[in-house]
C-alpha cells in the first residue's frame, strides 16, 4: 500500500463513526481535520471533496456490517434455517457495538441522503439489494435441499426480514428500549420456524 493509500485509509477508518453517527452531510470539513489530526489540505490532496470522503466512509461502513453478516450465512451453519437464526442473532448479540458506532449505516445513510445526496443514495440502494440477495439466495437453497417450504417467496421474505430489523433499530435507538429490537428479531425468528421451516421439530 502506497503513503497516499495508506493516507486515504486512516481518513476513511478514522472517520467512520464520525459521519455514522454525526451524519453524512453533517459531517464538516473540520470535524474531518479534528478527526484525523490532518490538515484540510491533506483531506482535499487524496479526496477530490467532502461528499467522496462520505461516499468512501460509507462503503466501508457498509463493508464491514457486510462482512460480518456474511458470517452468519457461512459453513458452520449447517442448513439454511440455521443460517437466517444466526443472521438474526448476529443483531440480538451485537446490538450495543451497533447502537454505540451510531446505528445501522444502511439505514442512516438512506434517511439522510434521500433525494439532498443522489451519489450516496445509489450507494445505498447497492446495499440493499446486495442483502437483499444474499438472504434470498440462502432461502433459495432452502428450498432446493427442502428444508424451506417451496410455495414461499424468497424476495418478500428477505424483504420482510429487513423491515423488520431495520425498523427494531430505528424504534430502539429513537426510544432507548432495546425491547423493540428484540420484539422484532422474535417476530423474524417465529416466521422462520413457523412460515419457512417445513423439517420436523
Amino acid at each position: 500500500m502506497s503513503k497516499a493509500e495508506k493516507t486515504k485509509q486512516h481518513i476513511i477508518e478514522k472517520t467512520a463513526t464520525l459521519f455514522n453517527t454525526k451524519g453524512y452531510i453533517s459531517t464538516s470539513l473540520s470535524d474531518i481535520t479534528q478527526a484525523t489530526g490532518l490538515t484540510k489540505g491533506s483531506i482535499y490532496g487524496n479526496f477530490e471533496n467532502k461528499d467522496e470522503v462520505a461516499i468512501e466512509v460509507y462503503k466501508y461502513n457498509a463493508g464491514l456490517l457486510g462482512k460480518t453478516l456474511s458470517r452468519s450465512f457461512g459453513d458452520e451453519y449447517v442448513t439454511s434455517l440455521d443460517k437466517l437464526h444466526a443472521f438474526a442473532a448476529f443483531y440480538r448479540k451485537n446490538w450495543k457495538f451497533v447502537f454505540a458506532n451510531g446505528g445501522c449505516p444502511l439505514m442512516n445513510a438512506a434517511t439522510e441522503a434521500d433525494d439532498s445526496f443522489p451519489a450516496l443514495k445509489a450507494q445505498v440502494k447497492r446495499s440493499f439489494e446486495q442483502w437483499l440477495t444474499k438472504i434470498s439466495d440462502v432461502i433459495d437453497d432452502g428450498q432446493r435441499k427442502g428444508e424451506i417450504d417451496k410455495k414461499v417467496n424468497a424476495e418478500q421474505y428477505a424483504s420482510l426480514f429487513i423491515m423488520l430489523i431495520e425498523g427494531g433499530i430505528l424504534l430502539s435507538k429513537t426510544m432507548g428500549d432495546q425491547s423493540f429490537l428484540n420484539h422484532a428479531l422474535d417476530k423474524v425468528s417465529d416466521m422462520i420456524d413457523h412460515e419457512l421451516n417445513i423439517l420436523p421439530s
